[in-house]
């Protein structure tokens, strides 16, 4: 009873009948009442784009004000009723939108909300200029009715309308493609990389937007009984799109109150004075500032129970008994080759970023491509995928050519992967991210197409079972953005078995993972290689070499080596080009004699932290000192970013204080606390891509903090690549410049979140170096989930056990105590991995 009373489509009835009652008693006529009710169907017709499908249209005006005519000429020249001419209307907006779509819809972002708005004046032009068929300026006027002679049964009808289409729509928001199309809206690319053609989903949300607004459009002619140019206008164009981001754009009944609020606002501020605008337009910036998510979100906030509303907030129970996952295998020759190479090269320019590759991957091998930093290695996997277009080459695939077809068909053949930076759909809940994955490879029956998506008991199963394999299970109505960052790599990874691949391509699975969790993934990903072929790129080379069947060895875009991993291993080329610097890396550096210990920097006491109420870190204390080296470790999710965000400003506290030489800085705004003298490394580097490697660094300068010279003594490497843009730098090159950013400003401590991730062992020395030097200007805060990569550089540790300090004391002593690094870090020696 209280799941239908929560109803969007009864509230949005009873609100809408109750506006009848209330309506006439305040001196709205009933003819207002109805334009409210056309305004809110509008409205959800726009927020189908917005909301859903993230596209934002600033012209879908050109619907609304072309079916005023449609109504309007079909009524003047048929005379028959109003239920056929709306008809007319709703089959004549799906033409117009499936033809505008597949013109617009080549466009993103800007230009596809332009592209709209230029449609929509277009149609005002013709409407106005062509006299004999719309009656230019001054419109068709006086439309006959046949059955909705009066204002209450326009009313009723309207209402009912109303409600039947949002219900339809609720049910669609439910249904496999409305929940394509939320995914769609997080991450296309990922989408793209399912299977799904993202093209196609786009014109069927765009064309349903079309049909919806048409008909909202086909109602305002029966009420106005005629139609004009004006609702073509670039003056009203953005109405609907006005009224939906004054609701709630994330709200599925945000265009309810949007268009309540905008209607009855317009009706009473006109009648006060011609200039309405004057007064309207600061009550419409007021809200803005105030709630970006609408009215809705503001009274959400006001009751402490802040979420998106576009679908019920829920997933489908956790059965008691989750089926184990088994790879579906299929029968495969074992002497072909699932994927098939041949002189593949791509070059920008002058640079080579692969070089007349010649490869084959075979069936059920786990196939590891390395190299070091800056190699190629995840260019390759764009080539492989279709995300880059080679410049020469061939690439065969179960025995088909693909180097032309575009990413959606590959994966549909058979080729999936996942991508070395987390590639989810952030605010999906990580049970949707795998399910969204799942449904594209089950087949639907027409019916199941509207079926509510989480009944679908098949998808439901395996979904739950692809969770579980990776460990998420529990954390499965978590939405993604509120998980750690090793759970959105185990998440990536259970995206990409749901599309039961012939070949993966694993793209850094390891990265960011502790050791615990490394375990799990890597005998997850050999029992793969037993049914699938896997590529796998990964730097942990003591797990590469135990688990691979075959090894490839790229370095500076050409293949150097490929064979056995003892072989590999054992190739002279490749010791110089990877694998030696890594013997030495974590042995070379002793800093600690060195390193002066002063007094407190920074005081951490009982702090309490998390994300959208809930409890991350609880409790946390800990004392940084001049000079010293500090590491926050512990497994994944316990908390350690949610630490450094804490520090920086950037999560919500709810208890305990933070000092910084002594003065309080709880719960300043991150510029503050970076202008006291805290700066952070952020994990996965957070460059701005398209500004080169000075443009970068000269951004963060400030008075007080490093010169370019002392950087570029720092990192020499910079200096050479000082013109060239971060987004054509190896994962080891941004490494670098996120570190020597942080001490341009003039900082007390630096705030390093995994500086080694997905490194290279010899850029990992080189980092590890620079680390160490950066100690003499100030003192450092570490965040690594490799606790032996750290722990010879630091002089304390931190360990955090479930969001509180479970070990706070030397690292000299935590390294020596196996037993205790075991107990808290799921540490595991090489030899037993």
């Amino acid at each position: 009873m209280n799941a239908v009373l929560k109803n969007p489509v009864l509230i949005l009835g009873a609100v809408l009948v109750l506006l009848g009652f209330i309506g006439p008693a305040v001196g709205m006529p009933l003819s207002k009442l109805t334009e409210i009710a056309i305004y809110v169907l509008y409205g959800f017709g726009v927020n189908m784009l917005v909301g859903y499908t993230g596209l934002v249209p600033f012209g879908a005006s050109v619907f609304f004000g072309c079916a005023t005519y449609f109504v309007a000429v079909f009524m003047i020249n048929t005379g028959d009723n109003e239920f056929l001419a709306l008809g007319f209307a709703v089959l004549a907006s799906l033409v117009l939108a499936f033809l505008l779509g597949l013109l617009i819809l080549r466009r993103r972002g800007l230009y596809f909300s332009l592209l709209t708005l230029a449609a929509s004046q277009i149609a005002f032009e013709v409407a106005f200029k062509w006299t004999a068929v719309t009656g230019g300026e001054n419109g068709l006027q006086n439309v006959p009715l046949s059955v909705l002679t009066t204002p209450l049964r326009l009313y009723i009808f309207t209402v009912c309308l109303a409600v039947a289409v949002v219900g339809l729509l609720w049910r669609l928001a439910h249904a496999p493609f409305g929940r394509a199309l939320q995914a769609l809206r997080d991450n296309e690319q990922r989408m793209s990389c399912l299977g799904y053609n993202t093209g196609h989903l786009k014109l069927v949300a765009f064309c349903l937007c079309g049909v919806v607004v048409g008909i909202a459009g086909g109602l305002l002619a029966l009420l106005l009984q005629g139609a004009y140019a004006d609702n073509l206008g670039w003056e009203h164009a953005g109405d609907a799109l006005l009224m939906t981001v004054l609701g709630g754009v994330h709200q599925f009944l945000g265009p309810l109150w949007g268009a309540i609020v905008f209607i009855t606002l317009q009706d009473r501020l006109s009648l006060l004075t011609a200039n309405w605008w004057l007064i309207f337009a600061p009550i419409i910036m007021g809200f803005a500032l105030a709630s970006p998510e609408g009215i809705q979100g503001m009274v959400q906030r006001l009751i402490g129970k802040s979420r998106w509303t576009l679908t019920r907030n829920e997933i489908p129970n956790r059965p008691e008994v989750i089926a184990p996952y088994q790879p579906s295998f299929k029968g495969v020759d074992m002497n072909v080759p699932v994927l098939t190479v041949r002189n593949l090269t791509n070059r920008f320019g002058s640079l080579y970023t692969a070089r007349n590759i010649d490869l084959d991957v075979m069936p059920c091998q786990l196939h590891s491509f390395i190299g070091p930093n800056g190699a190629g290695k995840t260019t390759f996997f764009n080539l492989l995928t279709g995300l880059l277009k080679p410049t020469e080459g061939q690439i065969n695939f179960a025995g088909k050519e693909i180097t032309a077809l575009k990413p959606y068909q590959r994966v549909r053949m058979g080729l999936s992967r996942s991508f070395q930076i987390v590639s989810v759909f952030k605010n999906l809940t990580a049970f949707e991210n795998v399910r969204i994955a799942v449904q594209r490879r089950h087949k639907l029956s027409p019916i199941q197409y509207f079926h509510d998506a989480y009944k679908i008991d098949q998808i439901n199963a395996r979904t739950w079972t692809l969770l579980a394999a990776v460990g998420l299970d529990q954390r499965a109505a978590e939405i993604c953005s509120n998980l750690s960052h090793g759970e959105q790599r185990l998440l990536e990874i259970a995206i990409s078995l749901a599309t039961d691949a012939k070949l993966l391509l694993l793209d850094e699975p390891l990265a960011g993972l502790a050791q615990a969790d490394r375990q799990v993934v890597g005998a997850l990903i050999r029992r793969l290689a037993d049914a699938h072929a896997v590529l796998l790129i990964e730097h942990d080379m003591d797990r590469v070499l135990t688990l691979s069947d075959r090894i490839t060895v790229l370095h500076q875009g050409a293949l150097i080596a490929d064979g056995k991993p003892a072989e590999v291993a054992a190739n002279p080329a490749v010791i110089d080009a990877y694998l030696g610097a890594e013997k030495e890396a974590a042995h070379e550096i002793h800093p600690m004699e060195q390193a002066k210990i002063g007094k407190p920097v920074l005081e951490v006491k009982n702090l309490t932290a998390g994300y959208a109420g809930s409890v991350i870190i609880d409790g946390v204390s800990f004392t940084v000192r001049e000079g010293e080296a500090v590491a926050i470790l512990g497994r994944n999710g316990v908390g350690k970013t949610t630490t450094l965000n804490s520090l920086m400003g950037s999560v919500d506290i709810s208890g305990g204080e933070i000092l910084l030489d002594g003065k309080d800085i709880t719960g300043r705004k991150p510029f503050e606390i970076n202008r006291r003298g805290l700066s952070l490394v952020p994990e996965g580097r957070r460059l701005f891509p398209n500004l080169t490697v000075l443009e970068n660094l000269r951004l963060a300068m400030r008075p007080g903090g490093a010169s370019l010279e002392d950087v570029y003594e720092l990192f020499p490497k910079l200096k050479v690549l000082s013109r060239s843009r971060a987004s054509a730098l190896s994962g080891g090159e941004r490494q670098m410049v996120a570190v020597a950013r942080a001490l341009m400003v003039p900082s007390r401590i630096i705030l390093l979140d995994e500086p080694f991730e997905g490194l290279a062992p010899s850029v990992v020395k080189e980092v590890m170096e620079a680390v160490v030097k950066l100690r003499s200007k100030a003192s450092l805060i570490i965040v690594e989930h490799h606790a032996e990569s750290v722990l010879s550089i630091v002089d304390r540790a931190v360990v955090l056990v479930n969001g509180q300090v479970a070990y706070e004391g030397s690292s000299e002593a935590l390294a020596a105590d196996e037993a205790l690094q075991a107990k808290l870090l799921g540490v595991v020696h090489a030899d037993a991995a």
